[in-house]
């Protein structure tokens, strides 16, 4: 349990069964009666924010939270399988993974938050490499400007690279924004 003395921007609290993380945070104290705590929070599971206040002796829950690392395996159907420290494989589905299933590697390993036994949040490396699988051929001359075009790579996902990058390079791809940062190798 926290007391609202221990509230601050980025802790982790429950509310209704549900994990919420403080973005922003006040204190007032007025003249008279009990200090206000106000804050924004963010819904863990489904993204949606609220607001709530709390006086000082309001009490909150704590989340039953895990992080575990897992390495990725290999593609099951509509599942992704994972293996843990145990050798013990773990199978999650596209929709809990997100936007993450266009970054997967295999031998990646990768961190899960679960609360209650379900995961609710994906952190991938930051960097990652893949393969342009797919793209048009450059045009010459074209490069008085930062001139980018469309190109795949093996999940499927399209990014924005370079005009000189060709089929079968190797790229360096951001997760977090899926941005494009640079070439790896040629091919």
């Amino acid at each position: 349990m926290f007391s609202a003395s221990d509230l601050r921007k980025g802790l982790k609290i429950e509310i209704d069964g549900q994990p919420y993380v403080i973005t922003d945070f006040t204190f007032t104290k007025p003249g008279k009666g009990q200090s206000i705590y106000t804050c924004k929070m963010k819904n863990m599971i489904n993204g949606s924010t609220l607001t709530r206040q709390y006086r000082s002796n309001d009490k909150m829950d704590k989340p039953q939270l895990e992080q575990v690392k897992l390495q990725y395996s290999y593609q099951d159907g509509d599942s992704y399988v994972f293996m843990n420290d145990d050798y013990e494989q773990v199978s999650i589905s596209a929709e809990a993974l997100g936007s993450a299933v266009n970054f997967l590697v295999e031998d990646m390993t990768v961190e899960f938050l679960y609360h209650n036994g379900s995961p609710i949040d994906v952190e991938l490396p930051i960097f990652i490499e893949k393969e342009i699988v797919y793209t048009e051929p450059g045009a010459r001359g074209n490069t008085a400007t930062n001139v980018l075009k469309p190109a795949k790579i093996d999940t499927g996902y399209e990014i924005n690279v370079p005009i000189f990058m060709n089929q079968g390079d190797i790229v360096k791809i951001d997760t977090r924004t899926g941005e494009y940062v640079e070439r790896v190798a040629t091919a």
